[in-house]
């Protein structure tokens, strides 16, 4: 009978302690967020891309008076980006990517990019408390330390520039300081991942645009081209490059990501590799699921020739039965751990892809969580000088590299003269 009356008291203890594990589990976890915080208050947190330029056009038409930017939550399908969770993120500097689609005409391409950087630059000024633009590494210090967000801006696509390095020096003069090499489709001048390569890399002409940016202070960024136009590139590259929204391929098999024999290149040139947030990039349980989706699809389409009606009802009825995996914020740090383990945190960074994708790991829904993601990090035994190098002295240092390589060369070397017509057939 005393043992039947001490078995309340027992578990009345074991219920405490449980409690007190969980709110000490509960503190900690706050306890690293408010640690993440304070980093990313002392550093710029430097992310690599954002595409919410695009969305203005695609949404409003670039008009502000339709979609103020103090709140995109408005909107039926809202925005992952807007100024007062760009604060909450703790965002310090900010590539705003000028995309274009791939596939329009090289001609309306450059004009289209044009608007694009006009909107960064009006975005600028109509919000001068929160924004500044920036062209140095000097400068994103000095916007961040005024507590305004660094605005850098970021072609993506050398489609943009239609064969013609007079017009990559225009945008540079427009303030363009990286250019992703191709988006999804191969150029004439360099293959892309995203398209049949034509070239095994960068043609002869490629290997000019490449060094012409070096002599202008452009970033090369690698994110969208294959590992042949990799290698090239960080090969005739005599400043850092950078990747602004790509992964580790050896976590995730997408050929958007890095293999690992291209990041031991990175040390090389002192590059970086800004992780991004792309849920397909991120997990490859969810790469393979697509993959699968799209074959039964094409089985189904092969099967019922003719009858969309057919096909849309068997690939729904697969989808339903087969349960579509999520990413999430762990496994965007797995990438993080495995760039480190290959290479070391000095050439990781942080590239989200907000407004460039339709839907985000869980945990990273919009702009204001980046300080999950170091809180996630600190987790995991990252210092906070470490977190302090992927948050934004990483890209600072990878800013200075190029921007040293570029004052030597305009001292040595007068603007490339060479047209695609004298190097390629």
């Amino acid at each position: 009978m005393q043992t039947l009356k001490l078995i309340p008291l027992v578990l009345l203890i074991l219920f405490q302690a449980s409690c007190a594990g969980a709110q000490m589990t509960a503190d900690s976890d706050e306890d690293r967020r408010q640690q993440a915080i304070e980093i990313l208050e002392r550093v710029p947190l430097f992310d690599g891309h954002n595409d919410a330029p695009y969305q203005y056009r695609n949404r409003v038409g670039y008009k502000f008076s339709e979609l103020d930017f103090y709140d995109t939550t408005q909107l039926e399908n809202p925005m992952h980006t807007d100024i007062p969770r760009l604060k909450e993120g703790r965002v310090g500097a900010q590539w705003w990517s000028v995309y274009v689609p791939a596939g329009i005409p090289e001609d309306e391409a450059v004009k289209r990019t044009m608007e694009q950087i006009d909107f960064v630059y009006r975005m600028a000024e109509r919000y001068p408390d929160e924004f500044e633009m920036a062209y140095t590494a000097d400068d994103v210090e000095r916007i961040f330390d005024d507590g305004k967000i660094a605005s850098l801006i970021g072609m993506e696509g050398g489609h943009s520039i239609a064969n013609s390095l007079a017009v990559l020096r225009s945008f540079h003069r427009l303030g363009a300081r990286y250019m992703t090499i191709t988006h999804g489709r191969t150029l004439d001048w360099a293959d892309a991942a995203g398209d049949e390569p034509q070239h095994g890399g960068l043609t002869e002409f490629g290997e000019e645009v490449i060094r012409e940016m070096n002599r202008l202070g452009m970033m090369v960024d690698l994110s969208h081209v294959t590992p042949e136009t990799m290698k090239d590139a960080i090969e005739i590259s005599e400043a850092p490059v950078m990747f602004s929204h790509s992964n580790a391929r050896a976590i995730s098999g997408h050929p958007r990501n890095v293999p690992d024999d291209v990041l031991r290149m990175l040390p090389e040139e002192d590059g970086i590799v800004m992780v991004t947030f792309v849920e397909s990039f991120t997990s490859e349980e969810l790469r393979q699921w697509y993959a699968e989706r799209n074959a039964y699809r094409e089985k189904i389409e092969s099967l019922y020739p003719g009858q969309p009606d057919s096909i849309s009802t068997k690939t729904d009825a697969w989808i339903s039965e087969n349960e579509q995996p999520k990413s999430t914020l762990e496994q965007v740090a797995d990438h993080i751990d495995h760039i480190k383990n290959v290479v070391g945190v000095d050439y990781i960074g942080i590239g989200g892809d907000y407004d460039g994708v339709s839907s985000l790991p869980l945990g990273l829904e919009d702009v204001s969580t980046y300080p999950a993601l170091f809180a996630e990090l600190l987790s995991r035994g990252y210092t906070e000088d470490e977190l302090e190098k992927i948050a934004g002295l990483n890209m600072l240092r990878v800013m200075r590299g190029m921007e040293e390589v570029s004052e030597r060369l305009q001292a040595e070397e007068e603007p490339s003269e060479t047209l695609i017509s004298d190097v390629e057939d």
